[in-house]
């Protein structure tokens, strides 16, 4: 195996490369360093949505809206990464750590969270900001973890911050070996709510690009995210459990992990070299990846709208969407005078003037009676799929829509000035069928799915709990207005 000093004198020495070379290089880069990064992280785009959504600004499947956002901002996040790096007359700063973790966080947010005692909280995320409560985390064996305490943190980064900067000034480290202390110690600190595996990966490929170096990718998949973690545990014990101990490492404490990072460097140069010479730069894995995105488009076309389908794709949404919303929901009845349930269903050919509406009070949620009826005079005719009324078989069913209405704070005068509304707008398209939910007049979540693929409960239960919080901020806001 060729050396890091090889590989990259190699590298330099095919420079400039030639521009389409260099274009695909980048985008691969862009690609791979986004995707795996936040897929660590527990995003799911899958590489083939990441793909048409950062190249093409296209979404596909059931991602959830935070998904494309986060995916979006960290693509943000690493451009701005790279241009900090070029500027090789401006030193490392913290002011710069807490954008880029404001960039890729997009903005504040509730989380569920863990005390050091097991209990369950939830707790908002302040993005940009250093942690205001313990991070600290259970391992597999129960134990707790302790990263740097809040009140020891801005002391600790400032201290990380001058030590990297000096240690670039003396140019000592190679420059894979300064990164691999910057991100252990970095992460020993763990100085933010949320968001600091990503910087720490930003924070790798910062120094490398900083010193011209290509950058690296750590892999997401099971094996190498496994491997990747468990190293860094490796490098924990032998650094010290102590969070002091552990942002003081030095190079022979984490030497696991400088190999690893040294190998990660050593396939990016290789690479980039291929690309250079104009060779392919496929990976193994790469072209699985587009097989799978082609596949994906001939299963899309595989079922079109039907009556069968749309009552199932009703059912799914009701029973299993709606339901788990409502449940959030309900919560807050108890800060409201009045609440109603209604659904309303619109006829593909009459969408605009015949329309079924069932409304359900607040203290009596009864069943929506359908006063049409439909006469059958075909023996074998298809069974009745009813829709709040209408029969799929006999209606060509263009929308179906839920909502809540919200009437008057509870032991307050504060008039709303208009009902409070939590809507989920169900349409049915040829090929498609459609997911929107509306908080007031704002849509929190959107998404088009093909007829053969549902919505995944982790994407049910994320949107709900965007709602529940879209309701808590609102009435936060009229309880202050008192």
């Amino acid at each position: 195996m060729n050396t890091i000093e090889e590989l990259y004198e190699e590298w330099l020495s095919l420079q400039p490369l030639k521009e389409e070379d260099q274009i695909r290089l980048n985008q691969k880069f862009m690609l791979d360093f986004n995707y795996n990064s936040n897929h660590i992280e527990g995003n799911t785009l899958t590489y083939g949505q990441t793909e048409l959504f950062l190249i093409f600004g296209k979404t596909i499947g059931n991602a959830n809206w935070r998904d494309y956002e986060e995916m979006k901002a960290h693509n943000v996040g690493l451009d701005i990464m790279m241009r900090e790096a070029a500027d090789k007359e401006r030193p490392l700063s913290e002011a710069f750590i807490r954008n880029l973790n404001q960039i890729i966080l997009v903005e504040n947010f509730w989380k569920n969270a863990e005390t050091s005692t097991g209990e369950k909280v939830r707790m908002q995320v302040q993005i940009g900001a250093y942690k205001t409560r313990p991070n600290s985390v259970r391992t597999s064996s129960g134990e707790i973890f302790e990263y740097v305490s809040p009140q020891e943190t801005p002391a600790f980064m400032t201290d990380l911050v001058n030590w990297y900067n000096q240690e670039e000034q003396k140019s000592e480290l190679s420059p894979i070996k300064l990164a691999s202390l910057l991100h252990y110690r970095y992460i020993r600190i763990h100085p933010f709510e949320d968001g600091n595996g990503r910087i720490a990966r930003l924070l790798v490929n910062y120094v490398l690009h900083r010193h011209n170096y290509p950058m690296i990718v750590i892999q997401s998949d099971k094996e190498h995210r496994d491997e990747y973690i468990n190293i860094l545990n490796q490098c924990d014990v032998s650094s010290g459990l102590i969070p002091s101990d552990g942002v003081s490492a030095t190079l022979e404490q984490i030497q696991p992990f400088v190999v690893y990072l040294e190998v990660q460097l050593q396939r990016a140069l290789k690479m980039s070299i291929k690309a250079a010479k104009g060779e392919n730069i496929e990976e193994d894995g790469d072209r699985d990846k587009k097989i799978e995105l082609l596949k994906r488009k001939i299963d899309k076309d595989a079922k079109v709208k039907s009556p069968q389908i749309v009552y199932e794709i009703f059912q799914d949404v009701n029973r299993r969407i709606w339901d788990k919303a409502k449940y959030e929901l309900n919560k807050y009845d108890v800060f409201f005078e009045e609440k109603r349930e209604t659904h309303e269903v619109n006829n593909m050919k009459e969408k605009y003037d015949k329309k079924v509406v069932s409304t359900l009070p607040f203290d009596s949620i009864t069943t929506l009676v359908n006063k049409m009826t439909y006469k059958k005079t075909v023996s074998d005719a298809p069974p009745v799929k009813k829709i709040f009324g209408y029969d799929t078989y006999e209606a060509d069913i263009y929308s179906v829509e839920w909502q809540y209405q919200y009437y008057g704070i509870k032991n307050s005068d504060l008039d709303l000035g208009r009902d409070f509304k939590v809507t989920l707008k169900l349409y049915f398209n040829t090929d498609v069928y459609e997911l929107a939910f509306n908080l007031e007049y704002s849509t929190v979540y959107t998404v088009k799915l093909p007829y053969n693929e549902l919505m995944l409960d982790s994407d049910v239960n994320n949107v709900c709990c965007s709602l529940s919080e879209g309701i808590y901020k609102f009435v936060e806001n009229k309880l202050r207005e008192k």
